[in-house]
């Protein structure tokens, strides 16, 4: 068994509110800098800069995770992570059928750029990416899940698109087992706010938008890699978040 650092919540230049110079090669090289060892890209409701995020971050010798922050019906940001690339994409290319069909206005919103793996610009997302999905919660979570997927409702703490913030209390289904709060969440103080925190696995990532918000070496799982490979961390970590490791 081994420590390994992460951060499961970046975003690249592909998400419109992200700094235009989150690029995969610059996350990548932010997370080796800082000393990471595996992170995930969830740009909102697309997984179009994951490919190239996979090709940088190997170059870094950084464990990547292909995910998305995925916004229900209701306005509630879902975390998604898959095991692998390929579901990745064909969860991506299943839930374009449920995006909103809004064109972006980059001069508003910001740029939505997709990426190659040199961080040359090779297209844009002509829809707008955050707006709700005609998703409810459960039926995405459903979704995340039929992909091979895990999923857990992001930033609690916040009021705005936190499952609490916008339910009032956790859902009785899907029955979340993990939850995450902000970096700079107290998580005792949530528990005492919200007695049955404690039952979840919590986790704590950057939700960078900028590349010095993306997580110092502070939030770290237990992970076995022998033998090494970057495909049995992936199982791993997917064996630990669906509690068949603790």
């Amino acid at each position: 068994m081994n420590r390994y650092f992460y951060d499961f919540h970046i975003h690249s230049c592909l998400s419109p509110c992200a700094d235009d110079d989150m690029t995969v090669n610059n996350i990548a090289g932010m997370a080796a800098i800082k000393g990471l060892n595996i992170i995930a890209l969830t740009d909102h409701n697309s997984c179009a800069n994951c490919p190239a995020f996979f090709k940088a971050c190997k170059r870094q010798g950084v464990i990547p995770v292909a995910g998305m922050e995925l916004t229900t019906a209701e306005e509630i940001h879902l975390l998604c992570l898959f095991p692998t690339l390929d579901s990745a994409l064909s969860f991506d290319s299943e839930f374009f059928r449920y995006r909103a069909k809004i064109k972006n206005k980059p001069e508003i919103f910001g740029d939505q750029f997709i990426l190659d793996e040199n961080d040359e610009v090779t297209g844009t997302e002509e829809l707008l990416l955050p707006p709700a999905s005609a998703l409810s919660l459960e039926d995405a979570a459903a979704l995340v899940v039929s992909f091979g997927g895990f999923c857990w409702p992001a930033h609690i703490d916040r009021p705005s698109n936190g499952l609490i913030g916008v339910l009032g209390s956790f859902p009785e289904t899907p029955a979340f087992s993990t939850v995450e709060l902000s970096a700079n969440a107290m998580g005792g103080e949530y528990a005492v706010e919200l007695p049955d925190l404690g039952t979840r696995r919590v986790l704590k990532n950057s939700d960078a938008h900028h590349l010095w918000d993306i997580s110092e070496p502070e939030n770290s799982i237990m992970l076995d890699d022998e033998p090494y490979s970057g495909d049995l961390i992936r199982k791993r970590l997917f064996e630990y978040l669906k509690g068949a490791i603790s």
